[in-house]
């Protein structure tokens, strides 16, 4: 193990999206236990410290691998395609287009239902987009359109977000 070797390599796992969340926080637990910094309380400031490093290294590398959008996102980085999220907002028109219908969807939506049956369709939405990812990712090994999807994902993501804070603003009237 090294501190630079990428997520997958420090935790033995294949480069790909489809993973199993239960062997990704496995490999972390069994991880952690090898580089929790209390197991080095009687070896010196300098030895914490780098068990300190690694465990931060590990932690990190467990909050991109378990999570499926920012493991795309890891993923399309590693094979040369950043995705720039912040400098490369294009979207297709008819993602955008869906992505203004739901926005007016949830601006009108009064009640829980309303809101909920938007989430369900932004839900299925999301897991579509996630699977054609891994499909990019994994069998057409296409990092460029699957940086495309992952930014959309994000989008996805934010809107999801706002629909939680409108599902709760509805559950407290």
């Amino acid at each position: 193990m090294r501190l630079d070797d990428d997520d997958f390599s420090l935790f033995g796992l294949p480069r790909q999206q489809a993973q199993q969340r239960a062997e990704i926080d496995a490999r972390w637990k069994a991880l952690q236990a090898k580089v929790h910094p209390d197991k080095f309380s009687a070896e010196g400031a300098a030895s914490q410290r780098q068990a300190m490093q690694w465990a931060l290294r590990v932690n990190e590398a467990h909050q991109r691998l378990r999570d499926p959008l920012k493991r795309a996102a890891y993923l399309c980085e590693l094979r040369g395609v950043p995705l720039l999220a912040n400098e490369n907002t294009r979207m297709p028109a008819s993602f955008l287009m869906e992505q203004m219908a739901w926005r007016e969807g949830l601006d009108e939506a009064a009640t829980l239902a309303e809101v909920q049956s938007i989430d369900d369709q932004v839900a299925a939405r999301e897991t579509a987009l996630l699977a054609e990812v891994g499909q990019l990712l994994d069998e057409a090994d296409d990092a460029p359109a699957a940086a495309a999807q992952v930014r959309a994902l994000m989008f996805i993501a934010k809107f999801r977000s706002d629909i939680d804070k409108r599902l709760e603003a509805l559950e407290n009237q």
